[in-house]
């Protein structure tokens, strides 16, 4: 056995030799100039599939990505076989920054974000007149998600032959925010799609509701019939449907430069994520009162600027009032 002394020096010291394969580590990444540009569509248990120019391309993500996700409405870059022939694989190896990011959380309390789509313009949020019954709270929840990710809110009615949206559309005036009332009788028509389609065209449009509201009947009268998905029906005792989208889409909207992303029904779309000074921005004719407000103000207490705002004529009341309604979505349960 050899014994190393004070004496030893480097010589006396044997070196393991560098075994094949073995090579140091570096920060420096490919840089992937040949990638091709793509759109994430679909994701399915790790497979993306992507638009690149005409045709569908099955791709999974490059290890070097690390642990971010590649989400539905992701422009992305692709390198790899790009032919989209059957059991051929690409590689998505950059994800390009995203002009909106869509957000929720399981639970209020439940610090783990889920991203719903990326780069969407604009938030269909669907419900019905009746059957199932109205949820203004989780209507009220997808507006404050909609207002923290910068995307336009519309406010798809459905079943108006069931019950009139009078109620429903008031709670709402004082918000400004678009709608279109849909019957079965006019779906069937092909009246409601027009009038959708005009609020669709030209962005790109993430629908969201509850189960049995519609959405996805909406949704296939809206694409070309190949792309139709099957459709569920409503529990006559519960009012509940049974979920017939299972993971997000994006669809080309025929006719239009517009595109639909179907998304699964919510039973609940909690805030944990989002940050309630952000919502203010959604209110341009009560943002300029908050200048007079206390540092970190919920603007729903004693000294918040905004009353004497509205007391002064710049805003309406009732603009106030679905502001403070709003915020409180973060703090009550949908059921409250």
């Amino acid at each position: 056995m050899r014994r190393y002394g004070k004496n030893t020096d480097e010589d006396d010291i044997r070196q393991r030799p560098n075994r094949k394969g073995n090579r140091p580590r570096t920060n420096i990444r490919p840089k992937h100039e040949e990638a091709v540009d793509g759109m994430v569509v679909t994701v399915d248990r790790g497979r993306l599939t992507c638009l690149v120019e005409d045709r569908l391309v099955m791709a999974m993500k490059a290890r070097e990505l690390g642990r971010k996700a590649a989400v539905v409405g992701d422009h992305v870059a692709i390198v790899g076989d790009l032919s989209g022939e059957k059991d051929t694989l690409a590689r998505i190896v950059r994800i390009e920054p995203r002009s909106s990011v869509l957000r929720r959380t399981a639970d209020d309390d439940d610090p783990y974000e889920r991203v719903v789509v990326a780069n969407a313009d604009q938030l269909a949020i669907v419900t019905a007149l009746a059957d199932p019954e109205p949820r203004p709270r989780l209507i009220d929840r997808c507006l404050v998600a909609a207002y923290d990710a910068g995307l336009e809110p519309l406010l798809v009615l459905t079943k108006s032959d069931l019950a009139p949206p009078d109620e429903l559309l008031e709670l709402y005036g004082a918000l400004g925010v678009p709608y279109v009332v849909t019957s079965r009788e006019e779906l069937e028509s092909g009246a409601a799609v027009d009038r959708v389609r005009k609020q669709l065209d030209g962005k790109i449009t993430a629908f969201v509701g509850h189960s049995g509201v519609g959405k996805t009947t909406l949704v296939n009268a809206l694409v070309s019939q190949e792309r139709r998905r099957s459709t569920g029906h409503v529990n006559a005792v519960t009012g509940r449907g049974r979920h017939t989208t299972t993971s997000a889409r994006a669809i080309p909207l025929p006719g239009t430069e517009g595109w639909v992303i179907d998304t699964p029904g919510v039973r609940s779309f909690g805030l944990h994520h989002v940050d309630p000074s952000r919502v203010i921005h959604a209110f341009p004719d009560l943002e300029p009162g908050t200048e007079g407000c206390p540092r970190a103000c919920s603007h729903d207490e004693p000294d918040c600027a905004l009353d004497q705002w509205v007391a002064d004529g710049h805003a309406d009341p009732q603009r106030l009032y679905s502001l403070r309604r709003l915020l409180a979505t973060r703090e009550r349960t949908e059921g409250d």
